[in-house]
Order: C-alpha cells, then sequence, then structure tokens
C-alpha cells in the first residue's frame, strides 16, 4: 500500500512544487514506485516536467478526476522509470465553487486514489498554496503531511494555522494523519537570518524538523525550464545532493516505522 504524502503550505514561493518533483524523483531513484499528483491548478509540477496543458488535456487531468468522476489511472503519465504524473489544469481554479455542493467533497481524492494504492510505494500530492477545497481533499487522502518552510522572517506566519487544520482534519476525516517533517527550503547558511529563523523552526517544531536542509541551489531554479528533475539535470549540484539526503530521511523513517508496527 502507496505511503501517501501531502506537501502542504498556504503561503506561496516556501518549495512545495520543487520539493514533490525532486523528492518523487529521488525516491524513484532509490528503486520506489512513485506516483506524483498535481493539485494547484498553476499546474506548476506539471510543467516542472514538460508537461503542458495541451498535451494533459486529451488524456484528462486532476480537474476530470475530481469533477467528473474520471479513474485516476486513465489521467497518469509515465515521466520515467518508476516515476508518473497525475497532471493538473487550470480549470481546478473553479475546484472550490464547482464542488461546493458535492456530497463528500472532502473525500474525493482519497477515493480516487484508493483503488491504484497498491500499484505504488510513494504517493506525493503538490497542494495549491491555499487551505481550500483542494488542500482538504489533499489532507484527506494523505497519511503524513510535509511542510516546506522558507529560512526567512516569516517562515512561520500562518504554520500554526495550517497545523490547526491538520488537526481539525484528523478529528473529522483522518485519524491517522500526521505530520511527517518539516522542511527547511531556501537556506542560506552565509546568512545570519537563515541560520537565526532555521534554529527557530528547530526549536518550535523539534523533531519534527527534517535533518536535511534544502540549501539555495540556482540549478534548482533552472532545472523546471528544462523540464527535468534537479537529478536529469545538474546531478552533482547541491540540490541533488539535498534531495537524495531528504529521500533517503522519509524513506528509513517508513522503513523504521513499519519494523516498529511488526515487531
Amino acid at each position: 500500500m502507496a505511503k501517501i504524502y501531502a506537501i502542504v503550505n498556504q503561503k506561496g514561493g516556501v518549495g512545495k512544487t520543487t520539493t514533490t518533483a525532486n523528492l518523487g524523483a529521488a525516491l524513484a531513484a532509490r528503486g520506489r514506485r512513485v506516483l506524483l499528483i498535481d493539485l494547484d491548478a498553476q499546474a506548476n509540477l506539471s510543467a516542472h516536467y514538460g508537461i503542458s496543458q495541451e498535451d494533459s488535456s486529451e488524456r484528462g487531468t486532476m480537474y476530470e478526476v475530481l469533477r467528473h468522476g474520471k479513474k485516476l489511472v486513465d489521467v497518469i503519465l509515465p515521466l520515467r522509470d518508476n516515476l508518473a504524473i497525475a497532471p493538473a489544469s487550470l480549470l481546478l481554479s473553479a475546484a472550490d465553487l464547482e464542488l461546493g455542493g458535492v456530497i463528500g467533497r472532502e473525500l474525493l481524492l482519497r477515493k480516487a486514489v484508493q483503488p491504484i494504492a497498491d500499484q505504488y510505494d510513494y504517493v506525493l500530492i503538490d497542494c495549491p498554496p491555499s487551505l481550500g477545497m483542494l488542500s482538504l481533499n489533499g489532507l484527506v487522502a494523505a497519511s503524513r503531511v510535509i511542510v516546506p518552510v522558507q529560512s526567512e522572517y516569516l517562515a512561520l506566519h500562518g504554520v500554526r494555522q495550517l497545523l490547526d487544520t491538520i488537526d481539525q482534519v484528523r478529528s473529522a476525516y483522518n485519524p491517522a494523519l500526521a505530520v511527517g517533517g518539516v522542511l527547511i527550503c531556501l537556506f542560506d547558511q552565509r546568512k545570519r537570518l537563515a541560520r537565526s529563523v532555521a534554529d527557530t523552526v528547530r526549536e518550535y517544531f523539534g523533531d519534527l524538523v527534517f535533518k536535511t536542509y534544502i540549501r539555495s541551489n540556482v540549478a534548482l531554479a533552472e532545472s523546471p525550464a528544462q523540464g527535468s528533475s534537479i537529478f536529469d539535470y545538474d546531478s552533482r549540484s547541491t540540490g541533488a545532493e539535498d534531495y537524495a539526503n531528504l529521500a533517503e530521511e522519509v524513506d528509513t523513517s517508513w522503513e523504521r516505522a513499519s519494523q516498529a508496527a511488526n515487531g
């Protein structure tokens, strides 16, 4: 059964899409079968892998899955060995309005994922920069949440609200939901402010903070323009090193949890 992660933060520009794309690629490189789900109407995750709106419109997107009940398996596109994606559509921008009257609207993604969950080791859901209906669907479908935060002054602004939302989702829809980790992104060791913010985040969240920091790296910003992960674009970059380390953390944490449950 797939381990399902929602990558969520209602603040934009903190590294959600970059993390979904490159953590997925790193896990796939470790031999894990990975499905990426793009829930953001901006479709940046889809674009990161060179998938245009025209490319995905013929086969269908997450809009058709959530709005019209299309099977998730029918919209999935293979990217490379062990890695596939369910692309987004600009039509998702109207999801909050269009799904407002749908009974069980919070459960749509969970129900869509269930039939294919045993075909993957990981499902990574790239949620939009809001706490609307799409992000709620991501949280209800997930078993763990990764919260990327930027190493800047306002890093913690709004995270308390997100944690409250996670608690509400856990109480109402998904008792198994847990915070899988807080990920510090765009980290610049040379800046005193970045180090100070990182220390504050670690004091606030404790062991929930990943040991790996995602350092500021030009190659991470350049790789989407080539339609590739950081590993295909520049495998020797600090970005590739950091996401490989993050994948090892994520993978081994699940292995330890499984061993503890079985032993």
